[in-house]
This record gives structure tokens, sequence and C-alpha cells, in this order.
């Protein structure tokens, strides 16, 4: 297993990821028709984080396990397709790192990755000054959370482009 930077050549593979992740991962949280709806919009590649240098891919072998990272702009979530409303950095000062795009591939779940890259996104943010962080986390990311100390702030219902609202949950912890 190595973890490393995503770079944009990998955008064609963590879209195929991405993907698998969410139609067999969540396929016990949201409706087929929540997973249409947020697949390429909420839940897709976000390039800005891998241009930021602040996202990471997990490989086993040559294949992609798992990507995920943080990031010092003000999106909570989201892919290209919605990130560009708020392309503004945050200030490590006052402003929580935003944990962002978190996706295991069903062959690797459940067995550390995603809390191997939660650790190295947490390092990263207090590397560059953070002192918290928060995310919006899908439903199935939400116990992985809540087992490496972070806390439920709010529910969020967000709006989809097919009419379907996709339920997250904002979360937060110190570092």
């Amino acid at each position: 297993m190595k973890r490393r930077l995503a770079i944009l050549d990998d955008v064609p593979a963590l879209t195929e990821l991405i993907e698998q992740s969410v139609r067999v991962l969540q396929a016990s949280t949201y409706t087929t028709a929540q997973m249409d709806g947020a697949l390429g919009t909420l839940l897709g590649v976000d390039r800005q984080l891998i241009l930021d240098g602040t996202y990471f891919v997990v490989e086993v072998g040559q294949q992609l396990a798992a990507c995920g990272g943080w990031s010092k702009r003000a999106a909570l979530f989201g892919s290209d397709a919605v990130t560009h409303t708020q392309p503004q950095l945050l200030d490590p000062a006052v402003d929580a790192a935003r944990i962002r795009a978190f996706f295991v591939h069903p062959d690797f779940a459940r067995q550390g990755i995603g809390a191997e890259l939660l650790r190295a996104s947490e390092q990263a943010a207090r590397a560059a000054g953070f002192t918290r962080c928060e995310m919006g986390a899908t439903l199935a990311g939400v116990p992985l959370y809540l087992k490496h100390g972070y806390v439920i702030e709010e529910r969020i219902q967000v709006p989809l482009p097919n009419g379907e609202r996709l339920p997250i949950v904002r979360m937060s912890r110190a570092l």
C-alpha cells in the first residue's frame, strides 16, 4: 500500500473509483436517484484539491484503493461542477480546514485505509496552521468520523440537479 499526492492524470481513475465507492458503499444509505443526482456534482473529483496539493490517493499494486484529502478553501463538499462558487482561501487563524472527498474502493473497505487518509489529511492541515477541521460527511462515512473524534454539528439536505436531496452531515473536530 502506497499513499501519494494525486495528480491530474489520476482524474479518470478517480472518477471511476468514486462511482464504484458511491454505488456500492452508499447504497444502504442513499437511493439510486440520490446517487445518480450526486455523482459528478456533489460527489466527484474536485481538481482544485489536486492543484492545491492537498488530495491523496492510496494505491495497492496498480489499483487506486482510496482517495481523500483536505482543503484550505471554503467549499465544504462538491466536485468541479459546484466548488467553483467558493474558491476563496480560508484563514487558519479563524477558519477550520475542510476534510474533503473521501472514497474507498469497495474491495478495500474497512481495512483502515480511510482512517489512514484521515490522519494524513489532519496532519497536513495542522502543518498548514489549522487548529480545527470540518467536513460534509456522507451518511455512510459518519461512523468513521465519529470514531475519530468528530462531532455532528448540523444535518443538511443538499438539493441535487435531478430534483432529489442528499442528506449530508456537517461534522467538526479540533486538531
